[in-house]
């Protein structure tokens, strides 16, 4: 069942289960894909394929990390944590992410392949590694490797 399906059919568990937070992160959630859905002029009855929802709930987290981080910095915890939550959420719809090893192991390969040894081609190299790792890795992990490896 694709993506955005299934989070439109785990809202009424989340209400028959009296789930607050969950049924407030599946109900945003599924606005969010609807708003994608017709920002690409589709009918909004219609179903975003798992590569556009997974990119809508990518998105989704990056919010609730740019916000968490941002609470935490003002300190004011009491707001961070609902975000948590929500976070906690969205990531069990999210595929799970390769380590910081996997990630090393494949760059060091990469690395030897395009020949690349200086501090200069990093940029280079993230981006043709993140092309590679697409979806499988977090960004700030792959940038956080290279830059170990090229120093």
């Amino acid at each position: 069942m694709p993506i955005h399906e299934t989070l439109k059919k785990s809202i009424p568990d989340a209400m028959r289960a009296h789930d607050a937070v969950r049924l407030q992160t599946l109900r945003s959630l599924v606005t969010m894909m609807t708003n994608e859905v017709v920002a690409t002029k589709r009918k909004p009855d219609e179903f975003l394929t798992d590569e556009e929802a997974l990119a809508v709930l990518k998105r989704a987290a990056n919010q609730r990390k740019d916000s968490i981080e941002q609470f935490t910095k003002g300190g004011r915890p009491e707001l961070a944590e609902p975000e948590k939550l929500e976070l906690a959420i969205i990531e069990g719809y999210l595929p799970v992410l390769m380590s910081r090893e996997e990630i090393e192991a494949i760059a060091k390969a990469k690395m030897a392949e395009a020949g690349v040894s200086s501090k200069a081609e990093a940029g280079k190299f993230t981006g043709m590694l993140m092309k590679e790792l697409k979806g499988r890795a977090d960004g700030s992990d792959v940038k956080a490797v290279v830059d170990s490896l090229l120093t």
